[in-house]
């Protein structure tokens, strides 16, 4: 049986690429020689052009954000817009509540404005 693929990503190519997952392997890539993100198997990746959506992709995946599947099918929240990022990024402030965890609350609904 094949195991499963997962995406990697480069930000600066703007790139995804599916490989078999291997915890121990650093992946690199093929365009830069840069170092692959892992995103996650339930990663959707954005249109090349789409800029706006690389730069909140970035700050999820340097923020430690994944897109990995869960019991009940998907990743669940995640911000898509940089106003998004940005709202959660200033309640983390607020609040001292770490900005991975801000980034993606138990709900979507969360309160912002405590």
């Amino acid at each position: 049986m094949a195991h499963a693929k997962t995406s990697y990503v480069c930000l600066p190519c703007r790139a995804s690429y599916k490989q078999p997952y291997d915890s121990t392997r650093q992946r690199i890539c093929p365009r830069c020689a840069e170092p692959l993100i892992h995103a996650g198997s339930a990663f959707a990746v954005p249109r090349r052009r789409v800029v706006t959506a690389w730069r909140t992709l970035s700050v999820l995946l340097n923020a430690g954000v994944g897109f990995h599947k869960s019991c009940c099918g998907g990743p669940g929240y995640r911000p898509r817009t940089l106003r998004d990022v940005r709202e959660r990024m200033a309640y983390a402030g607020r609040s001292g509540e770490p900005i991975a965890r801000a980034l993606v609350p138990d709900r979507a609904g969360q309160d912002l404005s405590s």
